[in-house]
């Protein structure tokens, strides 16, 4: 910790900058950010390239929200389930290919369950693939000034490419409150219902914390526990970003410590967070053998909910209290007590109902990979036609035609004749199901390759 603060302070000091892997290990980037302002209330390391995880999926929410804005859909579409989307390993919703959900549930899915399969549902939803999705993120990334960031895929799955900062997550962040306020709520939603079961927010901050609102956690053994949190006391509004914490009680510890501090704190000839210094190409630290271990799967690489323990002391002297974080390198915060500031057990939230399929009577285009957006087109539920009288079969006639000129070819057809006009009055009932509804997915799907 001493060496990264001392490569922190020699930037400052104009000196040059070597900062080693272990050395950006132990920082635990952080960020406080006033967001009516952007004043820079406290920073460690925000600008060090780091793993985002599924903090990620703030970028995804911003690029589509942005898509819904040029029209090219709208929260009611709805967006079809590929098979590369249901692929995707856990957190998950599990739907099975050719599953549809509108782009407002997918949206609700994707902040309170994290769910990977509807970030990759999303992003071919707008984008029509996962690859034309990212290009997007990169391409919104670099008009809203994000340095260290560079993203391959919609969900912050580990990509040794895919990385951003504590200063970049904090860039989306404020884009999305201050451009899309309407959508504030998309990010302090406490739980979800999908056909009775319930889907409780992976954010522990959120009733935990006075004045907590918002917004994502994100987990992967190389990136540690991540979150950028917004909160609200006396009408100012904050917004913290930790990345790398060692587990989730230590994330929502320091950042309530943070926030606490901030809100104590002013703003006056504070530098904005447009001013942090680009560190340059420097390697985004692996943290997976000091996270997961031997003690935990390797297959962790998602978010999770860990419930935060009602005692939030910790050990004298160790890193894991709030108030140690601002002890080094001089920082200038007011320091708050651990015990401060876990207010109360997690409360009930009430959930917002959620649900797959389109919405009654929707007669718009459907959204997905290319390849598949047309075939969806035609599994459209067909409306039944009301009930009419059988159209007079003429192949009779026509038969009799030929085996005037001596066509011995329609002769086994005219047997059939008989056969062929019972069938078409009184159609089976696996044929009435052919023509009355729409065909079933699965053989469509089986052969498309996304």
């Amino acid at each position: 910790m001493i060496k990264a603060l001392k490569s922190l302070l020699a930037l400052c000091a104009g000196l040059p900058l070597i900062i080693t892997q272990s050395a950006a290990a132990e920082l635990n980037p952080s960020l406080i950010v006033d967001i009516a302002n952007g004043a820079v209330l406290h920073e460690e390391g925000a600008s060090l390239p780091w793993y985002p995880a599924s903090l990620t999926k703030l970028m995804t929410v911003y690029v589509t929200l942005t898509a819904v804005k040029e029209r090219r859909l709208t929260f009611d579409t709805p967006l079809i389930v590929s098979q590369r989307a249901a692929r995707m390993p856990p957190s998950k919703m599990g739907f099975k290919p050719g599953t549809e959900v509108t782009l407002d549930n997918a949206l609700k899915m994707l902040m309170v369950k994290s769910a990977n399969d509807i970030a990759v549902t999303i992003a071919e939803g707008v984008s029509g693939s996962v690859e034309d999705f990212a290009a997007e993120m990169n391409n919104a990334a670099k008009k809203l000034g994000m340095q260290d960031s560079h993203f391959v895929n919609p969900n912050g799955l580990h990509e040794a490419r895919h990385v951003s900062s504590a200063r970049d997550m904090a860039f989306v962040a404020l884009a999305l409150l201050r451009e899309f306020p309407a959508q504030r709520d998309l990010f302090n939603i406490g739980a979800l219902r999908l056909d009775g079961q319930i889907i409780s927010t992976h954010n522990g901050m959120l009733g935990r914390y006075p004045g907590a609102d918002g917004m994502k956690t994100g987990f992967t053994c190389p990136a540690g526990f991540n979150v950028v949190v917004s909160a609200t006391q006396n009408n100012r509004q904050l917004l913290a970003v930790i990345l790398g914490s060692p587990n989730a009680k230590a994330r929502s510890l320091k950042a309530m410590a943070l926030l606490e501090a901030g809100f104590k704190s002013n703003d006056f000839a504070r530098s904005r967070v447009t001013s942090l210094p680009y560190l340059g190409p420097i390697a985004a630290p692996n943290r997976r053998p000091d996270i997961c271990g031997r003690n935990r799967s390797q297959d962790s690489e998602e978010d999770f909910p860990i419930p935060i323990a009602v005692s939030a002391h910790a050990p004298n002297g160790s890193d894991e209290s709030p108030a140690s974080f601002f002890n080094a390198g001089g920082a200038q915060m007011q320091q708050v007590q651990a015990s401060s500031l876990l207010k109360g057990p997690r409360p009930a939230f009430v959930p917002l109902d959620v649900f797959t399929g389109r919405l009654p009577g929707w007669t718009g285009p459907v959204a997905g990979p290319r390849n598949l957006v047309q075939l969806a087109q035609t599994q459209a539920p067909a409306v039944k036609p009301p009930a009419a009288k059988p159209p007079i079969a003429k192949a009779p006639a026509a038969q009799s035609k030929a085996a005037k000129h001596g066509n011995k070819a329609s002769q086994p057809k005219a047997k059939n004749t008989k056969k062929a006009k019972a069938a078409k009055q009184s159609p089976s009932k696996t044929q009435a199901h052919t023509t009355d509804s729409a065909p079933s997915s699965k053989p469509i799907l089986r052969g498309s390759k996304d």
